[in-house]
């Protein structure tokens, strides 16, 4: 899925926290709203500075730019929403690759990780389509948002092999310009 495809399909649930501070966070980083089974299409745009990746569920869109960390997040994958930046670890463990949070910033700025959202994400392959799980909370606002489903490649680039993620975490980790999260 990763390697190839420019564009991916398919179907996800979201849940969102129901706590006032929880809805406002996923508001701010442009999170979709709760849905039992919504259309999912995901666009993969590389280029010099990472890849940038454009989800939108159902006729909602947001999108993150994901790039090698570098200095101090050398070797981890990161992620930025707008002026948030979040360096995660790749680990490969029971037949999925699960992302680590491991040190987050606001306009660069680090910031202490018991501050931090809490994130619980990880893909893997399943009746050969590729899975997703991302679930993000906060310690005083509790679930933020949760969506998970499945994507297949499709458009006219789309690869027509997905090859399970736990096999890739070497090569991704290496590269760290892509991530699991749709």
């Amino acid at each position: 899925m990763h390697d190839r495809t420019i564009t991916a399909a398919g179907r996800a649930r979201v849940e969102r926290g129901r706590n006032v501070l929880g809805r406002l966070m996923a508001w701010t980083v442009g999170f979709p709203g709760a849905s039992e089974d919504i259309p999912v299409h995901v666009r993969f745009d590389t280029d010099k500075n990472g890849e940038t990746w454009t989800r939108t569920f159902g006729k909602h869109s947001f999108s993150s730019l994901q790039s090698a960390g570098r200095g101090r997040s050398q070797r981890l994958l990161c992620e930025r929403f707008g002026p948030l930046t979040f360096a995660m670890a790749l680990v490969a463990e029971d037949g999925r690759l699960a992302l680590v949070l491991r040190r987050w910033s606001f306009f660069g700025l680090p910031l202490p990780m018991w501050l931090g959202p809490r994130s619980t994400s990880y893909e893997t392959v399943k009746d050969g389509r590729f899975r997703f799980h991302v679930e993000i909370s906060h310690p005083l606002a509790g679930m933020i948002a949760r969506y998970r489903g499945w994507l297949e490649p499709s458009g006219p680039h789309g690869s027509s092999e997905i090859v399970p993620p736990a096999s890739l975490a070497s090569s991704r980790q290496s590269c760290a310009v892509h991530s699991v999260q749709p």
